[in-house]
């Protein structure tokens, strides 16, 4: 299934959707063919009932969307999908969707002992700080994929100005 590229996050129900830690690691855990609430509980490391009410929220926010059902011992078990590959977060809210996905991304962290993480402090005109975020972004786009079996990596891209 070919997904969306990117999906802007700027609707007040999706911001609000996204400022528990959870849902990101929800998000983050959730494979491109989908999984089912026993899955992603076991993916995302918690029991089934913080996924269905998490997932429930997402839903409704229109952050991933219902896939396919299989039955299973008599029961019927449904797919859950995302709705793109990356979520582009706007400005305007008070950073507190953006906080709980920094919050999820340290979790993951420290957890591999060779991570690539740079942080620096650049001097920057507006113009030259949304040229870096484009290009940094465009770079990230145009990596070609992977095959199956190869590692996931994350990549956090991100400009922002120091008040």
């Amino acid at each position: 299934m070919k997904l969306p590229e990117c999906l802007v996050v700027d609707s007040p129900a999706q911001r609000r959707a996204l400022e528990h830690p959870l849902r990101h690691r929800l998000l983050r855990a959730l494979p491109v063919e989908g999984a089912t609430i026993s899955q992603l509980s076991r993916l995302a490391k918690t029991n089934k009932g913080n996924v269905s009410h998490h997932l429930r929220v997402l839903l409704d926010a229109g952050l991933v969307q219902q896939g396919p059902t299989r039955t299973v011992r008599g029961g019927t078990e449904q797919y859950f999908l995302p709705v793109a590959r990356r979520l582009e977060f706007t400005p305007g809210d008070d950073g507190a969707a953006t906080r709980a996905m920094l919050a999820t991304m340290a979790e993951e962290i420290p957890h591999d002992n060779n991570h690539l993480l740079n942080s620096r402090r650049v001097r920057l005109t507006h113009e030259q700080a949304e040229h870096l975020a484009a290009y940094l972004d465009q770079l990230v786009d145009e990596l070609p994929e992977a095959p199956p079996g190869a590692p996931d990596y994350a990549v956090l891209v991100g400009v922002y100005r120091r008040d």
